[in-house]
């Protein structure tokens, strides 16, 4: 098992994963209210992205808050 930490994933590995990902995601954020009628659906995929990766971006810098002193 040795320098299995630089496999690199296929294009069809890196699908499932982001499907899964996507998966995973729906589940906790939720179903939201569509603008237009008023009815519940299912979040689209760009609106996920942006979601995780505006939350991404917070998660991150609360996880280096100790580089920078505000843990200290």
């Amino acid at each position: 098992m040795y320098g299995c930490e630089i496999w690199s994933l296929t294009l069809r590995e890196k699908r499932k994963l982001r499907v899964f990902e996507n998966m995973v995601l729906r589940r906790i954020l939720g179903p939201t209210t569509d603008e237009v009628t008023g009815e519940w659906r299912r979040l689209h995929n760009e609106e996920l992205n942006d979601l995780y990766s505006c939350a991404g971006d917070k998660i991150e810098k609360n996880e280096m808050g100790w580089a920078y002193g505000a843990y200290g």
